[in-house]
């Protein structure tokens, strides 16, 4: 087996399915959707309305003041073709607030990471109000590698492009006919001016992805390396992120005390 991850034909049916399913069984109104303008937001949001329809699918947008007004006019324009509806709220108020109570806070990556905060605080803010249920964006690329901000853009009901590495997320938007200006963009968090997922990462998704896949199919790490052709000490750096990480895909952890523990052995 090549490893190279590939979309499976039934990825958008099973997906959609999956997200009619959880809304009905919250018996919620809709979804929303925090829309940046990437790959992955998009093809959320257009997997959200083949699943429950324009009418209970609505995107919200978050922009700072890196943001360009290009993108968000492309975003909003997107939201318009599938005719889901949207918000827009400009977070730089709230970022200012923080910065001023915490002058100390002067890192871009925490800095970054209160931005992704703020966002979710705003977007579980109008879910709620509106009844409805939030659908995250990652993907099990930045899943594994834990690339993303816990409490922050990792906070979700639901995550429907969790199973899908990042180039079957490309696959995907393609399938679905996701305008080429969105799919081509570099990937980036948008924490600051220049900022791309790749660069962050060290490597190309599509060379992660081929380890991670790997990785999920149970084959060593000199077997990974050997098939991808990559350095043994890449592929070791890679999964030794994916095990560092670990931290950020489980509930915090309680100590044993009861007859049952949540996380422990209080399965729901």
């Amino acid at each position: 087996m090549k490893l190279v991850p590939q979309l499976p034909t039934i990825a958008s049916s099973t997906i959609e399915q999956f997200i009619r399913a959880h809304v009905e069984q919250a018996q919620a109104l809709g979804a929303l959707v925090a829309m940046s303008g990437g790959v992955d937001s998009s093809v959320v949001v257009a997997l959200g309305r083949r699943a429950l329809g324009a009418d209970r699918v609505a995107g919200l947008l978050l922009p700072d003041g890196i943001q360009s007004r290009e993108l968000t006019e492309e975003t909003l324009a997107f939201a318009a073709q599938l005719g889901v509806s949207t918000r827009t709220i400009a977070i730089d108020g709230v970022e200012k607030a923080v910065r001023t109570a915490m002058p100390e806070l002067q890192d871009r990556v925490a800095i970054g990471n209160v931005k992704a905060r703020i966002r979710m605080l705003l977007l579980y803010a109008q879910a709620w109000g509106e009844r409805r249920i939030v659908l995250g964006t990652g993907n099990k690329s930045e899943l594994l590698l834990g690339y993303f901000t816990k409490y922050g853009d990792g906070a979700a009901d639901l995550l429907p492009l969790g199973d899908l590495y990042k180039t079957e997320v490309w696959e995907l938007a393609e399938v679905l006919d996701i305008p080429p200006a969105i799919r081509k963009r570099p990937p980036t968090a948008g924490f600051w001016e220049g900022q791309t997922d790749e660069a962050e990462l060290g490597l190309p998704y599509r060379d992660l992805d081929r380890i991670l896949f790997g990785y999920e199919q149970l084959r060593s790490e000199e077997e990974i390396a050997q098939q991808t052709g990559m350095p043994l000490a890449t592929v070791q750096q890679v999964l030794h992120r994916v095990t560092a990480n670990r931290h950020k895909r489980r509930l915090p952890p309680i100590p044993k005390i009861g007859l049952r523990t949540i996380g422990v052995d209080w399965r729901d």
